[in-house]
C-alpha cells in the first residue's frame, strides 16, 4: 500500500539505487500495541543489522514507539525490547488516572464548572488527568539520545507531528542531519528543534481527554487533528521507501459494530471520530497515491513526479473485538468513566474501548497480532525492509 506526501527536491541520485527507509507510527491509544508486534517481528528478522529505518516519524501514541526507536537507534533490537516490555505489562493507571479519588474530583469539577456557567469553577483542562503518563516517558524516554543518535550517524531523522490549536496547522517537529531543511505547506510545515518530552506529549494530547501541551506561544494537541498528508513529513526528511504500521483493520466498523442499528451514544460517537482522527487519511491518501499510479503509467518518463516505494501493515483482526474479550480487566473507575461517556465497554465493536484500555491483557493480544501479521508477509516484508529491489510501489509530487 501507500500514500501521498511531498518530497524533497534535494534528494542525492544515490538514494534511487540504495532506497532510505523511513518508519511512520500511526496514532491509536492503546491499539498501539499493535505496532509493537510489528517491530519485534522485524527485529527477529534481522537479528544481526543496524538500524534499519534511518528516518522515524511518530504521531499520537506513535510518537512515544518513535521516540524510544530513535533516542536507542544504534541498539534498535534492545529499544523494541524495552518498548514491549513496557506495552506487554501495561496498566491503564501508568497512562491516566482512574482511581476512585481523582473520579470523583473530576466529575466534581465538570460539574461546579457547568453549574456556574464557569464562574465560580473554570472547566477542567481534560477529561482525564495525564500526569503518570509524563511521569512514565521521562523514566522510559532517553529525548537526548536522539540527537546523540544523529551525531553519531545511527539516524537520519526523527519527527513528531502534532497540530497548534492557534494557527490550526499541522506542524512536524524534527531533529536530523544540518542538511535536512524545514518546510511549509497549506497547513503543513516541518520545524528543526531538539525534541523533548514535550514533544511527545503534545503529540499524544487526544483531544477532550488529554490535555494540550505548550511549546513556544503556542499549546499543541494530537498530531492526527491536522494531518492531511500523514506520511508527508517522512518524505521531506528524505525517505524513499516507507513502512507504515496503522492500527485499524482495513475492514473497519461502524459505531456498532455491525449489529442491528441502535442510535449511538456519546461515547460511541466519540468512539467513531477517533477512528476517523486516527484511520481515514491515510486511506484517503492510499486512494489519491493510486490515481497517481495511473499518471505515471501513462506518462512513465515525466519528472513531475517522485517514485515513493511504501508498506502498510494493518491489523488482520478489529483492535475492537479484541478489546472486548478483555473487559473484566479494565479497573472500575474506567468502566464507570466510559458509561458516563455513553459508552459501551461490553458490546462488541466499540472503539473508545479499543483506544483506551491500556491493560496487559489487552496490549500483549494486540503485541501477538502485531506479531503474526508480519510473520506472515515475512517474504515481502524483509526485502522491504532491507532495502532490496522489488515491493508496492507509489509515487508522490516534489515540493
Amino acid at each position: 500500500m501507500a500514500t501521498l506526501p511531498d518530497a524533497p527536491p534535494e534528494l542525492p541520485a544515490a538514494a534511487w539505487r540504495r532506497p532510505v527507509v523511513g518508519l511512520v507510527l500511526t496514532g491509536g491509544g492503546a491499539r498501539s500495541a499493535y505496532q509493537i508486534g510489528v517491530l519485534r517481528a522485524l527485529a527477529q528478522m534481522l537479528p544481526g543489522a543496524r538500524n534499519p529505518f534511518p528516518v522515524i516519524v511518530g504521531t499520537s501514541a506513535g510518537a512515544v514507539a518513535a521516540s524510544v526507536l530513535a533516542a536507542e537507534a544504534h541498539a534498535w533490537r534492545h529499544a523494541v525490547a524495552g518498548l514491549e516490555r513496557v506495552w506487554g505489562n501495561f496498566r491503564t493507571e501508568q497512562v491516566f488516572y482512574v482511581d476512585a479519588p481523582h473520579m470523583v474530583r473530576s466529575g466534581l469539577h465538570w460539574t461546579l464548572a457547568l453549574l456556574s456557567s464557569g464562574l465560580v469553577l473554570a472547566p477542567p483542562k481534560a477529561i482525564l488527568d495525564t500526569a503518570p503518563l509524563r511521569a512514565l516517558l521521562g523514566r522510559e524516554v532517553d529525548c537526548g539520545g536522539i540527537r546523540r543518535s544523529i551525531e553519531r550517524g545511527h539516524l537520519r531523522a526523527c519527527a513528531l507531528c502534532t497540530t497548534g490549536y492557534s494557527s490550526g496547522q499541522s506542524v512536524a517537529y524534527f531533529d536530523g542531519r544540518p542538511q535536512l531543511a524545514e518546510w511549509s505547506r497549506v497547513q503543513h510545515i516541518g520545524r528543526r528543534t531538539e525534541l523533548t518530552l514535550d514533544h511527545i506529549m503534545a503529540s499524544v494530547a487526544i483531544p477532550l481527554l488529554f490535555s494540550p501541551i505548550k511549546l513556544g506561544a503556542e499549546y499543541f494537541g494530537d498530531g492526527s487533528m491536522r494531518q492531511l498528508n500523514p506520511l508527508s513529513p517522512a518524505i521531506h526528511l528524505g525517505a524513499d521507501r516507507l513502512l507504515i504500521i496503522g492500527v485499524s483493520s482495513d475492514q473497519g466498523s461502524g459505531v456498532d459494530g455491525g449489529a442491528v442499528p441502535t442510535m449511538p451514544t456519546a461515547g460511541d460517537v466519540f468512539g467513531f471520530m477517533l477512528d476517523t482522527l486516527f484511520t481515514d487519511r491515510i486511506y484517503g491518501d492510499l486512494e489519491h497515491i493510486e490515481r497517481l499510479n495511473e499518471l505515471v503509467r501513462a506518462a512513465p518518463h515525466t519528472r513531475a513526479v517522485r517514485r515513493i516505494e511504501t508498506f502498510m501493515i494493518t491489523p488482520s483482526v478489529d483492535p475492537n473485538e479484541i478489546a472486548t474479550q478483555h473487559v473484566a480487566a479494565m479497573p472500575r473507575g474506567l468502566r464507570a468513566l466510559l458509561r458516563v461517556l455513553g459508552g459501551r465497554p461490553e458490546v462488541s465493536g466499540h472503539q473508545l474501548t479499543s483506544y483506551l484500555t491500556f491493560e496487559a491483557p489487552y496490549t500483549q493480544a494486540l503485541i501477538e497480532l502485531g506479531y503474526r501479521d508480519a510473520m506472515s508477509v515475512r517474504s515481502a516484508l524483509l526485502p522491504f525492509v532491507r532495502g532490496e529491489a522489488g515491493g508496492p510501489t507509489a509515487v508522490a509530487p516534489p515540493a
